[in-house]
This record gives C-alpha cells, structure tokens and sequence, in this order.
C-alpha cells in the first residue's frame, strides 16, 4: 500500500511539511556520489553530533566486490592484525529522536537486492522521508560560494519548495537507484548535492561539507554544530590560493571559473543554471566511465 506523500508535521502555510515532524533518513555514500568527502563528511557529523547508534551494519559479503572495494588491513592496540572490511551502516537514536542516517561505501554489486534491503529497514524504523547528499566535481571556482542543487522526483515535494526534477538521462550512482525504490515505496524524497572544484579533487573539501549542512537545516529540523569546520574550510581556501600563487596556468584558470560563475549569479541568469551544471557533470562522468569501460 502506498502511504499518504507526507506523514510529517504542519507547516507555517498548514500544508503538510515534507520532512518536519516525521522521521527522517540522511544518506551518503562514499565514493562516486562523494567529490572532496563533502556529503559523507555533512552525515557523519549528523550521525557523531546527534549520538546515533547503529541499528543495521549491512553485510558486506551480499554487496561487495573486493577487488574494487578492498578491505584494509591494520594493527590493533593489542597488536594484533586485523581486517577492516568495506561497510555500510544504518545509525538510530538512541533516545527516541527522528533522524536516522545511512552511511558507508557505495555498494558494487546486487543493488537491487541492497536497495530492497534498506527500504524494509527504513520502513521498520518509521522513516517517513528520505534526504540523499551528494557531491560532484564540477567546473566551478574555489573563492565563491559552493553551488548547492536541491531538488525532487517527488511532485508533492517540489510543489512545496518550488523545486524541479532532474531531466537527466543517463547511467547514475546508488542515490538515484535508492531514491527511485523509496518513491515506489511510497517514501518522499529530497537531493542536495553541492558542486566540489574538480581542480583540487584529490584532497577534502570542508568547505562543500559546510554548504550542505546549510542547506540540510532549511529541510530537515536538524541543528549540526559546525566545530572546526569552518576554520578548516577558511584553510582549506587558503591553501588553494598559495597553490595559485606559484602556477599562473591554474590562476588564469580559476580566473575564468570566477568569471563564469559571477556570470551565472546575476541577476540575469537562469535560475536552471545550477541544474544544468549538475546535469552536465554527469554526462561527463557517463563519458569517462565508458571509455574506463573500454579500455
């Protein structure tokens, strides 16, 4: 049986609230959907900060290949060998809250089985909504805001927040096979992704992790105290801006990323423009995964 689109609470306007007064699942995955670590960084500091405890570690053997996942090996405080082995982990309250969080490597096989399985799970725990982070990298500058897209597959959603659906079409990561299998179950569901330089790829982006906890707290009654996360996105920048110091190619480079994004943030842009980017980032990884594919 289908549920009702929002179970949730009542919002200012009286219109149900998508993702207020239920309870709510937070989802990232590291990997494909995880550019600088920015979306796993955002859910493990929901997940530390709230004291969620685990409530389902997924069995790794049923969705893991281990020559694309490998498990790691490390010496214990005993001084013993142990593996540590590729996981995902469903987090619970431990006092009766309603933030949930999903959390882990991105699966590399039997998706359909894993996104069964964690729909049952989050159907027995009383999720009522389900909000997916994401990165990507993206042609986008260091020294602005991080562009944030927000939007829906769910109509009721995107009719209460004014947002739109993806028109993309093309090969996408678990967050998209899980948001799928979550609207069939009658799930209402939110993305937000945020843009992650792709120039700087290789190292932590503190700063998109910050953007998306800020756009997290305008869905999701959720308040994640940001610590050390904004000194370390201002060093973060910084450190960028002394590379670019000493290369002139990557500084004329971000110059034009600069240009380009002041561009889209007049007041003459379309307000697609930010869909657009994240729609073009993925045709782009289409386009490199099949000539990995190929090769």
């Amino acid at each position: 049986m289908r549920r009702a689109a929002y179970p949730g609470g009542m919002a200012e306007s009286g219109n149900l609230h998508p993702f207020h007064g239920g309870s709510v699942l937070i989802v990232a995955f590291e990997g494909w959907n995880d550019a600088g670590e920015a979306a796993s960084g955002a859910v493990r500091a929901v997940r530390d900060q709230l004291g969620l405890v685990t409530r389902l570690e997924i069995e790794p053997e049923d969705y893991f290949d281990y020559q694309f996942n490998r498990p790691s090996v490390s010496t214990n405080d005993d001084g013993d060998r142990v593996l540590e082995w590729p996981s995902i982990t469903l987090s619970a309250p431990a006092d009766g809250g309603n933030i949930f969080v999903l959390l882990g490597t991105e699966p590399s096989r039997g998706w359909k089985t894993f996104s069964g399985e964690i729909i049952d799970a989050a159907e027995a725990a009383g999720v009522t909504g389900i909000v997916f982070l994401g990165a990507m990298l993206a042609d986008v500058p260091h020294t602005r805001p991080i562009s944030v897209f927000v939007g829906s597959d769910n109509t009721a959603v995107q009719d209460f927040w004014a947002l739109e659906a993806s028109t993309y079409e093309g090969p996408v990561g678990i967050l998209s096979v899980l948001g799928i299998a979550a609207e069939k179950a009658g799930i209402p569901t939110l993305a937000i992704w945020a843009s992650v330089p792709h120039y700087v790829h290789n190292s932590p982006s503190p700063k998109a992790t910050l953007a998306l906890l800020d756009r997290l707290e305008e869905y999701v009654d959720v308040v994640v105290d940001r610590g050390s996360l904004v000194a370390d996105a201002s060093a973060w920048e910084d450190g960028i801006d002394a590379l670019a110091e000493d290369d002139e190619d990557m500084a004329a480079y971000i110059k034009q990323l600069e240009q380009a994004r002041d561009t889209v943030d007049s007041p003459e842009a379309s307000g697609d423009a930010i869909a657009e980017e994240f729609e073009r980032y993925l045709r782009r990884r289409n386009g490199r995964d099949d000539k990995a594919g190929g090769a």
